[in-house]
C-alpha cells in the first residue's frame, strides 16, 4: 500500500483499497465491521501521507479473483498493485497474483519488500518477474 502510494500515485489520483471477503464465509457482522474499520484506518493513513491523492476503501464479498478483476473494470483502474508473498507450498496466493497479472485489463504489479539486509523491492509484472527495484 505504501509502495503504491509513494511510487505510483500522483496528485489528483484516486487510490482504492479493496478487501474481498469470501462469498460463503460465516464471518459475523462484527468481523466485517472490524475489517471495514481497519480498511478505513489504512485509508486515513494514506491520506495523511499523501493528501493530494484521494483514497477510498471498499469491502466486498465474492470470489476473490472475479471480484478484483470486476472492480478493476468497474473503476476503470489504470494500475493494480498487489502484495506479492514469499513463495510457499502451502499458499494459493501466488496463483491468485499470477492470474491477476495475466488477466487484469490494466498494468498489474505484484510488489514484495526485499529482505531487510538487502533493501529495495521485488516487482513482478506481465513482462518481468521478480525485478529488483532499489527505491
Amino acid at each position: 500500500m505504501v509502495w503504491a502510494l509513494t511510487h505510483v500515485a500522483n496528485k489528483g489520483d484516486v487510490m482504492t483499497l479493496l478487501h474481498v471477503l469470501p462469498p460463503h464465509c460465516s464471518a459475523s457482522a462484527h468481523r466485517e465491521e472490524e475489517t471495514s474499520h481497519l480498511l478505513n484506518s489504512l485509508g486515513s493513513l494514506c491520506k495523511a501521507m499523501r493528501p493530494q491523492v484521494r483514497v477510498e476503501a471498499l469491502v466486498i464479498r465474492g470470489p476473490k479473483l472475479a471480484t478484483v478483476l470486476g472492480q478493476v473494470k468497474k473503476l476503470d483502474a489504470s494500475v493494480l498493485v498487489l502484495k506479492q508473498s514469499k513463495p510457499s507450498s502451502l499458499c494459493c496466493h501466488e496463483d491468485f497474483v499470477e492470474q491477476c497479472i495475466s488477466r487484469a485489463e490494466c498494468l498489474t504489479m505484484a510488489v514484495r519488500k526485499q529482505s531487510s539486509g538487502v533493501g529495495g523491492y521485488l516487482v513482478s509484472t506481465r513482462w518481468q518477474k521478480n525485478f529488483w527495484l532499489l527505491a
